[in-house]
């Protein structure tokens, strides 16, 4: 996959910054006002334009500082196709979330927030200002006025839930992967197919104990060829892909989790504390790099490069050792294991959804055009769209020497460095945004090349996919639902959830490298079950039973 040079199908990762704002009056209203609508003639649902006559609204979201959102192709297209006109507040992402906090404080909002995340729009804020009537409450107007959303929320009645809050509203709109790597939580385990064909292995290990066999043979059977015994069979930074190995143990994440509609804390139960055990077995038998808790991403990659990685972490293998993408595809991804306390395979899922990127204010003079606007991206062709713009600005249309319709970069557009061509098309670059991406939409709407008469290899994009049905989604288990707590919630758990983070890290550390011994685990338990952990747990169970029930 050259990035540079082809451009099958991008998904935007909510960056955490932030920008400024300004917009119309101050709000006094505590309640949302009846909307005058009065001269403003809708369209019909699900066609363009939305509005008959030209109506202007502001919006307010975070600038990536690449390109003014008013010269981007995508709002000036959006404009022509809607009759929808914005200006646009767009400060520095760095400055985000305390411009949106003194927006709300002053009243001096936009009509519409476009690009934020819950980060910067926190659950408690929309649930503040959703009560104060500031954020306008979404689930009627949605069914009546986006057929594309509510057709998503129909069929998967999970993200419903989760975008609603305790007291029923819905008040943002959210951002829905669905493309082949949206199910992983964070980057995968992978193993070094050259060491694998060197030690003949031919089938991945199933349990814990071929996973530690085979370390073995990595460390003392030379697999990288140099007569030197500089292997290192497994490394990491920090642990951070401890979530693959605890699927062993029956967990998915070292936090709270809901196993069987039951929230535990992982880090007390004996399936954590044979995770321990184990981890610490493979560290005492240098199986585990022993710069694990201490090196950065650099000193893992050059090692990587070295040769010296048996298994490791990265987004894709040849981020870490600088292979081309051929050579990648004979680098397998980590198969999820079983061990004796846990006979079913079980891989960590992400919950594929991010919420807090769209909402209406109560400023805005026609929230169901404005819906209608939105709901186009929630469609193929329009996140598509959202995704590398309209003809002409990015890519355009040309034949090939076999009569075939391709899409080629437009005359201007860097070929070696593309994405900065499509920061100046998009907003949707480097913030989540309002859009669902469509799982094969990048077979659907054909790559954007170089050339009409490029070949374009997918073969390291079908190795991916193909690993991921494989590897990730017949095992899949989120942790925890992405649900919202009440603000009486969040204020009982939030001392709680610091004190048991930062003791059950330093912790974890201190068993796996040995500095404290096992034998130390019930005086480890009694350490974190007077830090009210208990309450914590019944909190979040309450929380997830209403999730559960919610309709």
């Amino acid at each position: 996959m050259n990035k540079k040079k082809i451009l099958i199908g991008l998904v935007s990762c909510g960056i955490l910054l932030a920008a400024c704002g300004v917009g119309n009056e101050k709000n006094d209203e505590s309640t949302t006002p009846e909307k005058e609508t009065t001269g403003i003639k809708l369209g019909t649902v699900g066609e363009f334009p939305v509005v008959e006559e030209t109506l202007e609204m502001t919006m307010m979201g975070p600038g990536a500082g690449m390109a003014e959102w008013k010269d981007m192709a995508v709002f000036q297209s959006m404009a022509d196709k809607t009759n929808i006109e914005f200006s646009f507040t767009t400060p520095p992402m760095a400055d985000f979330a305390t411009k949106l906090n003194l927006a709300f404080a002053s009243g001096d909002l936009p009509d519409v927030l476009f690009g934020t995340d819950a980060n910067n729009l926190t659950p408690e804020m929309e649930m503040q200002y959703g009560e104060q009537g500031i954020l306008i409450p979404l689930e009627e107007l949605i069914e009546e006025n986006m057929p594309n959303f509510h057709k998503i929320l129909e069929e998967n009645p999970e993200i419903r839930k989760s975008i609603t809050t305790p007291s029923g509203h819905i008040y943002t709109l959210p951002f829905i992967p669905r493309g082949s790597t949206s199910i992983w939580p964070r980057w995968p385990l992978w193993y070094n197919g050259e060491w694998l064909d060197a030690l003949g292995v031919k089938e991945l290990p199933k349990t814990t104990d071929e996973f530690y066999d085979l370390l073995v043979r990595f460390r003392d059977e030379d697999p990288n060829g140099n007569g030197k015994k500089d292997e290192i069979p497994f490394t990491d930074e920090k642990m951070d892909s401890r979530l693959w190995l605890l699927g062993a143990f029956g967990l998915t994440d070292r936090t709270i989790e809901e196993i069987d509609g039951t929230v535990v804390y992982a880090p007390i139960t004996e399936n954590y504390k044979e995770f321990l055990i184990y981890m610490n077995k493979l560290y005492s038998e240098k199986l585990i790099d022993q710069e694990v808790y201490s090196q950065s991403g650099e000193q893992k990659k050059a090692k990587g490069q070295n040769n010296q990685l048996g298994v490791f972490p990265d987004w894709y293998s040849m981020f870490t050792t600088g292979k081309t993408e051929k050579e990648a595809i004979n680098d397998p991804m980590f198969f999820p294991l079983t061990s004796d306390i846990n006979k079913e395979r079980i891989a960590p899922a992400s919950t594929r959804l991010g919420r807090a990127t769209f909402a209406i204010t109560s400023k805005n003079p026609s929230p169901e055009a404005s819906l209608r606007w939105v709901d186009y991206f929630y469609t193929p062709e329009g996140s598509d769209f959202l995704n590398v713009g309209p003809e002409g600005a990015l890519w355009e249309y040309a034949e090939n020497d076999q009569g075939e319709r391709v899409r080629v970069f437009t005359e201007g557009v860097d070929i070696d460095n593309t994405e900065d061509s499509r920061s100046k098309v998009t907003p949707d670059y480097g913030i989540p945004v309002p859009k669902m991406s469509f799982p094969g939409s990048e077979k659907t709407y054909t790559p954007i090349i170089a050339n009409a008469n490029d070949k374009v290899d997918t073969s390291f994009n079908d190795f991916i996919e193909e690993q991921t049905n494989e590897k990730i989604e017949p095992f899949a288990k989120v942790t925890f639902p992405l649900l919202y707590l009440t603000t009486e919630e969040s204020e009982k758990v939030r001392d709680i959830a610091t004190d048991l983070k930062a003791y059950v890290e330093q912790m974890e550390a201190k068993f796996i490298t040995g500095l404290e011994p096992i034998e130390n685990w019930d005086k480890y338990v009694e350490t974190i079950e007077g830090m009210d952990v208990a309450t914590y747990v019944e909190v979040y169970q309450g929380a997830y039973d209403r999730w559960e029930n919610a309709e």
